[in-house]
């Protein structure tokens, strides 16, 4: 049985079928929206700003009257440097090298909005990720799966790279893309979703 029923219309300005997982498993009834928006960093644009202004963009691009939009962005940062999915095998290596033995923070920024009343909420998630020491032949092994190529920071926690964080401080879902904590606490308060009463 589900915790939560949806009273607002909503939908998912979102392609990942991690976020609609998370979404689908609490009872959330949603439909999905993808818009193509270009998600280029902004000179000296920090990463929580970033995210959060991808998030909004993504949002805007598919709000429409009388329906509550939840957009979200994450990215993986090295040294306050923002990782990006890698182009090819060789590149994923090279990413994957770099992130081996060392923390580094995967940033989540998610949008809430409505466009009928003009109402916007807007929130980033940090999350510190430690990384397995990895050898080049590990490494290798793990990109000739075809996982990394499309993925931020060229790993995905949730699948087949789940060996290569032993470690995290924060919140797990936040690192797959969906800060569940913090979104289901939106959507509460802005009265898009409802507990299920009873038991």
């Amino acid at each position: 049985m589900e915790a939560f029923r949806t009273q607002e219309r909503l939908i998912l300005a979102s392609g990942s079928p991690r976020r609609r997982d998370f979404l689908a498993e609490v009872g959330l009834i949603f439909e999905v929206r993808v818009m193509d928006i270009d998600e280029t960093p902004q000179s000296g644009e920090q990463p929580a700003d970033f995210v959060a202004r991808l998030a909004r963009e993504k949002a805007r691009a598919v709000a429409e009257p009388g329906a509550w939009v939840l957009a979200a962005d994450t990215a993986v940062v090295l040294d306050d440097e923002i990782l990006g999915k890698p182009s090819d095998a060789a590149e994923a290596c090279v990413m994957l090298m770099r992130l081996s033995g060392r923390w580094h923070e995967v940033w989540t920024g998610f949008a809430l909005c409505r466009q009928a009343t003009g109402e916007l909420a807007t929130k980033t998630v940090c999350t510190r990720v430690r990384f397995l020491a990895l050898t080049p032949e590990l490494c290798r092994a793990y990109v000739r799966t075809g996982e990394p190529l499309d993925k931020a920071g060229a790993y995905g926690i949730q699948g087949k790279g789940c060996f290569l964080v032993p470690e995290i401080s924060g919140s797990y879902t936040n690192v797959v893309g969906l800060p569940m904590t913090e979104v289901l606490e939106a959507l509460l308060h802005h009265k898009v979703i409802a507990l299920l009463d009873g038991l």
